[in-house]
């Protein structure tokens, strides 16, 4: 399908308010439902053509520091993403679950376009501030959203193509919005979705970066589900206790926040509660590991495990371990 030419500011505000008003539009459309919200919660016109200010300089600095690292583990991956859609006059922003623009990257020669626009950083891209947008209504549905140039609620925006995808942190709350935005004209549906699938990928990958730094000193497991619509990572400790896993793992295993207050054996977790815990069962499996570690090499085995080659062959007998 290809690029269509954007209404006229005043036809624009006429088809967003019919579209509300019709009563069963909200119901139907996930688009006309955030028409609605902008307009009825909100309280927007679509025709206004008022920006708020951006945040100052100390609101910005503090509301860097409270996404925190990751700000610093999305720079990578918005540099990787802007690589492949700058020269097609693509602007790359990263928000915070406020809707602020926090970081951005764009080509030089875009930049005045983006700046008119309001498409840079400390400006709120929320539906309380702009209505419909790649920013706001993400952040809203917690998924990735296209919002194709009149698909925006304000008229002063319909000339812009946003394609945004959620980010969420290593407790599987939302942090931000990673968005890629066009005011190209010649920017086509089908290149707008092709674009949506990449800023997913993106936002994925920040995610698992970002749990991974969180937990540095576990173990993370892959569970079933990984890469369809989110990372499924698990961070398991040194005792294999389930001590951290991301939304897309959480909604797969039903996990809640209580869960991670007392951890429970990863085994547990994916596989239902097992037999009663057995001692005899975790030293064989230890000593096995140790053997395996070492090449079957006892006298190695013992030294890692801290013990006499002596007690060694005593506890392998007493289990039923061969030498």
């Amino acid at each position: 399908m290809g690029s269509k030419r954007p209404l006229g500011r005043a036809a624009h505000a006429d088809r967003v308010l019919r579209a509300v008003q019709s009563g069963s539009a909200a119901a139907g459309s996930s688009l006309a439902a955030s028409w609605s919200r902008s307009l009825h919660y909100h309280g927007l016109s679509p025709d206004n053509i008022d920006r708020r200010d951006p945040l100052d300089q100390r609101g910005m600095r503090e509301a860097r520091e409270r996404l925190g690292r990751m700000l610093t583990i999305a720079a990578g991956a918005m540099d990787r993403l802007f690589a492949a859609v700058g020269e097609a006059g693509c602007s790359v922003v990263l928000s915070n679950a406020d809707g602020v623009i926090l970081d951005r990257r764009g080509a030089p020669g875009d930049d005045d376009a983006f700046a008119g626009y309001g498409l840079w950083t400390g400006f709120d891209w929320s539906e309380r501030a702009e209505g419909t947008n790649g920013v706001g209504t993400c952040l809203v549905e917690e998924r990735p959203v296209i919002v194709y140039r009149d698909d925006h609620y304000h008229s002063r925006n319909v000339s812009m193509s946003c394609m945004g995808a959620p980010i969420f942190d290593q407790r599987g709350k939302l942090a931000g919005v990673l968005d890629v935005s066009s005011c190209r004209s010649d920017v086509t549906q089908s290149v707008a979705r092709l674009t949506a699938y990449a800023v997913a990928d993106a936002a994925r990958r920040i995610e698992a970066d970002a749990f991974q730094a969180a937990f540095p000193d576990c173990r993370i497991v892959v569970a079933e589900g990984h890469g369809r619509g989110g990372a499924a990572l698990l961070a398991v400790d040194r005792d294999d206790l389930l001590v951290g896993a991301t939304r897309k793992a959480r909604r797969r295993l039903g996990l809640g926040d209580e869960d991670f207050r007392a951890p429970s054996p990863l085994g547990d977790v994916l596989d239902g509660p097992g037999d009663k815990s057995n001692l005899a069962d975790a030293e064989r499996a230890e000593i096995r590991r140790a053997l395996a570690r070492s090449g079957g090499n006892a006298s190695a085995a013992a030294r890692g495990l801290g013990v006499s080659r002596a007690t060694l062959y005593r506890r392998m007998a007493r289990l039923g371990l061969r030498r």
